[in-house]
C-alpha cells in the first residue's frame, strides 16, 4: 500500500452518521430530554387553573331591513377581512371595554381580589381585561366568538356577555350618532342653498328688464329664433329645391348651346313643349319632300320647284327665329330661377344673423336663468334627501350587532392543558436535547471515523483499536483484544514497499493517545508470530515501558548513545517469546540531542542486522523534537490518533512534521474506539475476532505464521481458513 497514492472515500452523510451521533451523545439528549420533561410538568402542575366562557355574536354591516327612498338594491356583500379584523381591534379597544370596567366595577373588584385592595387604574384593568380575552371568527359566517379566561367560572361567563353587549351598544350608538349628524348637515346645506338662489333669482329679474325680455321669450330657457323651426325648415326646403331646378335647367341650356343649328332645332321640340315650333318642322319636312319628287321630273327652274324652293327657305328662316326665341326665353328663365335661390338665401342668411344678434345680447340672461335652474333641482334634491333619511330613521334597521349565543359557566378548567403542556415539553425536551448533540458533534473538530481521517489526513488507516485494550504481554495469546493489533500487523506488513523496511516510530500529536501501548502490544503480536522483536523505549521524557516489563530503567538507550554500555549489556528479555525490551536509560541534563547523535544511527543500523522488526517508543511529536529526530532515522513512521480526543489541525500538524523532516510515513491507527457506541467499527475488529477465534489455536497460529512468512495478505488468511 502505497500512502502517497491513497485516494480517500467521498464524503457523504448517511442515516448511520446520525445514529452514531445520537449514540455517543445519548447521556446529553437524555439529560436534556428529562430536565425539560420535568420542567414542563412541574410548571404545568403550578400554573393556576382557568376556566373559559364563550359568547357569539353576529356582526353586520350598517343597512336597513327595507331599501331607503334614495338607496339602490344592492347584492349582498362578500366576506370583509378588513371589516371582521376592524371589529376585532373595535372589541378591545377602550370605547367598548371602559364601559365593561364601568358597568362591571372592575377597578375596585379586581383590586380587592389580586392587589390587597388597591384600586386599580382603567387603564391597568384594561389590559388585564384585553390579556384575558380572546377573538376568533367562526369560519364561512359573520359570528365572532368571545372567549373570556378566569379563574372564576361565574365571573368568566359575566365577562364574556358584558363584553358582547357593551359592543352591541356602541354599534347603535355609532349609528344614530352618524345618522343625526348627517341630517344636521344636510339641513345646514339646504338652508345655505336657500340664501343664494333668493340672490340669484334677483339677479335673473334685474337682467330681463335691462335687456327687454318680455312674454315667450322671458319663459324660454335659451335664446328664441326670429323664424321658427317649421319656417326654417320650409325655407330650407325651398332653397334646396330652387336651387336643384336652377342646376337642371342651367345644365340643360350649356348643353343646348354646344349642338349646331341643325341638330338643335331637331332636338329642340323634345326639350321644349313649343307647338308653333313643331308646326313649322312639319311643314319644312313637307315641303322637302315636295321639292325632292319635283326635282326628279323636273328642272330647277321649273315655276313649282322654285315655289316649294321659296316655301322651304322661307320656313327655314321661322326655324330660326323661333329657335333663338326660344332659347332667350331659357335663358331668361335660367336667371330668374338665379335670381329667386339668391333672394332665398339672402332671406334665410338675414334671419340667422339676427337670431344671432338677438342671442348674443340676451345670452347672459338665459345662462342666468340655467344656474337659477340648476340651483333649484338641487335644492329640491336636498329636500328630497333629508326627507327620505328622516323617513329611513323611522323604518326598522337590520340588527347590526346580534347576540346569538351567551356564555355559560364552565364546567371544567381548561388551563392549563396538562396532556397538551407535557407531550410538547417531551417533544421540545427532545428536539432540544438532540440539537444540543450536534451542535457539541459539530463543534468537536476531533478525529470521529475512519472516513475523517482518510480524506482529512489523505493516509490509510492500518488499524483500529477498541476502548479498553490491556497490555498483551500480561493477556497473553489468548487475549480477546490480539486480534485488533494482528489485523494492525498485517496492515503494516503489507503496507511496506520493501522487506528490508523493519524500523517502525510510533508516535503521537499529543500525550495520551495510547502510542506506548501501541507500541508495545504491536510488538507483542509480532513476537508471537514468531519474529525477533526489539522494542526501544525512545521516550526520554517520560519514559514507561520498563513499569510495564516491570523492570530497572538505571541501564538502556542513553548510556549505549553516551558509550557507557554495550548493547548485549542494555538488551534485556521479556516474558515473551522472541521480544526483547531497551529501556530508556537515565538521561543527564547535558545530553539533550543525543538522540540524533552518529552513535543513534549506527545502534539503529546494528539492530536491524540482529532483529526481524525494532519499534521505537517516542515521546508527542508536537511536545519535543525527539520523535521528529527518531521519524527521520528509522524506516517507517507510525501515527497514533485517539478516538474524540485532539482536535483535528493538531494532528494534521503533526503529519506534516512528520512529511516535512523525511519521514517514511506507513499509515495511522485509530485508537481508543468505543464499539458499543460506534457500530461501524465492529467490522474492523469484532466480526474479525468472532471469525478468528472460532477455529482451534494451532490452526490460527499456522495460518499466520504460513501468512508472514509467504509475504501474503489479509484475504489470503481468510482463504486459508
Amino acid at each position: 500500500m502505497d500512502p502517497t497514492k491513497f485516494q480517500p472515500p467521498e464524503a457523504k452523510l448517511h442515516f448511520l452518521d446520525y445514529w452514531r451521533v445520537i449514540r455517543i451523545r445519548k447521556a446529553i439528549i437524555i439529560t436534556v430530554f428529562l430536565i425539560t420533561a420535568i420542567i414542563a410538568t412541574a410548571v404545568t402542575f403550578i400554573l393556576p387553573e382557568s376556566y373559559a366562557s364563550t359568547t357569539r355574536i353576529k356582526v353586520e354591516s350598517d343597512g336597513l331591513d327595507i331599501q331607503g327612498m334614495t338607496q339602490a338594491a344592492t347584492s349582498m356583500a362578500g366576506f370583509d377581512p378588513y371589516f371582521i379584523q376592524t371589529t376585532f381591534e373595535i372589541m378591545q379597544s377602550q370605547l367598548v371595554l371602559s364601559n365593561v370596567i364601568a358597568k362591571l366595577n372592575l377597578n375596585t373588584e379586581w383590586g380587592k381580589k389580586y392587589f390587597n385592595g388597591e384600586t386599580l387604574k382603567s387603564s391597568e384593568t384594561l389590559e388585564i381585561l384585553k390579556g384575558r380575552m380572546s377573538l376568533a371568527p367562526v369560519r364561512n359566517t359573520k359570528l365572532i366568538a368571545i372567549t373570556v379566561y378566569s379563574d372564576d367560572r361565574n365571573e368568566a361567563a359575566v365577562l364574556a356577555n358584558a363584553i358582547a353587549e357593551a359592543y352591541k351598544d356602541y354599534r347603535f350608538e355609532s349609528r344614530r350618532q352618524l345618522t343625526a349628524k348627517g341630517l344636521e348637515s344636510m339641513e345646514e346645506q339646504f338652508n345655505a342653498q336657500e340664501q343664494q338662489i333668493q340672490m340669484v333669482q334677483t339677479n335673473v329679474e334685474k337682467l330681463r328688464r335691462e335687456l327687454g325680455i318680455s312674454g315667450d321669450f322671458a319663459n324660454a330657457s335659451a335664446p328664441m329664433p326670429t323664424l321658427n323651426y317649421n319656417e326654417l325648415q320650409a325655407l330650407h326646403g325651398q332653397e334646396i329645391e330652387s336651387e336643384k331646378v336652377y342646376a337642371e335647367l342651367k345644365v340643360q341650356l350649356e348643353k343646348l348651346r354646344e349642338m349646331s343649328p341643325d341638330k338643335l332645332r331637331d332636338v329642340l321640340p323634345t326639350v321644349v313643349n313649343d307647338g308653333a315650333l313643331g308646326g313649322l318642322l312639319d311643314q319644312f319636312h313637307e315641303a322637302q319632300r315636295k321639292i325632292a319628287a319635283l326635282k326628279i321630273d323636273y328642272s330647277p327652274d321649273n315655276l313649282n320647284v322654285v315655289r316649294v324652293q321659296t316655301l322651304i327657305d322661307t320656313l327655314d328662316r321661322q326655324i330660326n327665329d323661333r329657335v333663338a326665341g326660344i332659347m332667350t326665353g331659357m335663358e331668361s328663365q335660367v336667371s330668374s330661377k338665379k335670381a329667386a335661390l339668391d333672394s332665398l338665401v339672402e332671406q334665410v342668411n338675414a334671419a340667422k344673423q339676427k337670431d344671432q344678434e338677438e342671442a348674443t345680447k340676451n345670452q347672459p340672461y338665459y345662462d342666468k336663468k340655467r344656474e337659477l335652474e340648476q340651483m333649484l333641482d338641487m335644492h329640491k334634491l336636498v329636500y328630497s334627501k333629508i326627507q327620505a333619511e328622516k323617513l329611513d330613521a323611522e323604518i326598522p334597521k337590520t340588527s347590526v350587532a346580534q347576540i346569538t349565543d351567551y356564555a355559560e359557566p364552565g364546567k371544567a378548567p381548561v388551563r392549563p392543558n396538562k396532556t397538551v403542556n407535557i407531550t410538547l415539553g417531551l417533544v421540545f425536551g427532545l428536539i432540544m436535547g438532540l440539537g444540543l448533540a450536534f451542535f457539541i458533534e459539530y463543534l468537536d473538530t476531533s478525529v470521529k471515523t475512519i472516513d475523517d481521517v482518510e480524506r482529512t489526513f489523505q493516509a490509510a488507516v492500518l488499524g483500529v483499536i477498541p476502548q479498553n485494550i490491556g497490555y498483551l504481554v500480561e493477556e497473553g495469546v489468548e487475549s480477546k483484544h490480539a486480534e485488533a493489533y494482528r489485523v494492525l500487523r498485517t496492515n503494516l506488513l503489507f503496507s511496506r514497499k520493501d522487506e528490508k523496511l523493519n524500523t517502525i516510530v510510533v508516535v503521537s500529536a499529543g500525550a495520551g493517545e495510547g502510542k506506548s501501548t501501541t507500541a508495545i502490544n504491536l510488538a507483542t503480536v509480532f513476537a508471537q508470530a514468531g519474529a525477533r522483536i526489539l522494542i526501544v523505549d525512545s521516550d526520554l521524557r517520560r519514559p514507561t515501558l520498563h513499569k510495564l516489563f516491570k523492570v530497572s530503567n538505571n541501564l538502556g538507550l542513553t548510556n549505549y548513545l553516551l558509550k557507557q554500555n554495550t548493547l548485549p549489556e542494555i538488551i534485556q528479555t521479556s516474558s515473551v517469546p522472541n521480544l526483547d525490551f531497551m529501556a530508556s536509560g537515565k538521561l543527564p541534563n547535558s545530553s539533550m540531542g543525543i538522540l540524533g547523535s552518529a552513535q543513534m544511527k549506527e545502534m539503529i543500523s546494528e539492530l536491524k542486522q540482529r532483529y526481524d522488526f525494532i519499534f521505537f517508543d517516542s515521546p508527542p511529536i508536537l511536545g519535543v523534537s525527539d520523535a521528529s529526530i527518531l521519524a527521520s532515522e528509522v524506516d517507517l513512521v507510525m501515527q497514533v490518533i485517539q478516538y474524540r480526543r485532539y482536535p483535528q489541525p493538531m494532528t494534521i500538524r503533526a503529519k506534516q512534521m512528520i512529511e516535512k523532516v523525511g519521514g517514511n510515513f506507513a499509515g495511522i491507527v485509530l485508537n481508543n474506539i468505543n464499539m458499543s457506541q460506534d457500530e461501524g467499527y465492529y467490522y474492523y475488529s469484532g466480526y474479525y475476532h468472532d471469525y478468528y477465534y472460532s477455529r482451534n489455536p494451532l490452526e490460527q497460529e499456522a495460518a499466520t505464521k504460513t501468512v508472514v512468512a509467504a509475504g501474503g495478505t489479509g484475504a489470503d488468511l481468510k482463504k486459508k481458513s
